[in-house]
């Protein structure tokens, strides 16, 4: 499962565009031997679990150029990597706790020239900075998300949603939930046809309002 993948989704990519897509395999194998950031069975199926899943956001929220993308905890580089690609006029910070991991981003974003992505090895509560919009992929429960990086939303709108997260993460979401009445659900499988994405969603919060959890 290659690049056709996400061109099957992704139509209208530039060559410059496809090619980045298509060095991550390249780039995550050689670095996954050596810092273990994507289990050993997901790394021959990164376009999918990876890759994909993490554009998925995309399909829920296009990023205007100019816009300022938080991705915390970001692991491996998912969702930010594939999304600064997706959208190379938009900056995107990324943070990981975890310092080898924030290594292996660097590295990868180097090997493919991209630009507009800056990682560092912090804690989310420590950026400086106001944000459109702050994405993850099921770094935590969402009440803990949420303290993290409630007063990292700027006030500036500038795109469909209303600024705050978009979180992507499976399962009933129900429980998880409950405090936070503004949120919206939008499953994937609205979007991708693969089984992979069956119980995948992505949650939209709007942070310009107080849930009871904080």
């Amino acid at each position: 499962m290659t690049t056709a993948l996400i061109l099957k989704y992704f139509p209208n990519l530039s060559p410059t565009q496809i090619e980045q897509f298509e060095k991550l395999e390249s780039l995550y194998k050689e670095w996954n031997a050596q810092i273990n950031v994507i289990s050993r069975k997901d790394i021959d199926e990164l376009y999918l679990k990876h890759v994909l899943h993490s554009l998925g956001i995309a399909k829920v929220q296009v990023f205007n150029p100019g816009a300022r993308i938080l991705d915390v905890g970001t692991g491996g580089g998912f969702p930010g990597i594939p999304l600064a690609i997706l959208f190379p006029e938009t900056s995107f910070t990324l943070v990981d706790s975890i310092g080898k991991k924030i290594k292996v981003v660097q590295e990868v974003a180097e090997g493919i020239g991209l630009e507009n992505l800056s990682a560092h090895h912090m804690r989310a509560e420590k950026v400086q900075g106001e944000f459109d919009f702050i994405v993850s992929r099921a770094v935590t429960a969402m009440p803990d998300f949420v303290k993290w990086i409630k007063k990292k939303a700027t006030k500036k709108q500038q795109h469909q949603l209303k600024n705050g997260i978009l979180y992507l993460k499976g399962g009933d979401l129900t429980e998880e939930l409950r405090d936070f009445p503004s949120h919206t659900l939008y499953p994937l499988t609205d979007y991708f046809t693969e089984d992979f994405f069956e119980t995948k969603k992505v949650v939209h919060i709007p942070l310009k309002y107080k849930p009871t959890a904080i």
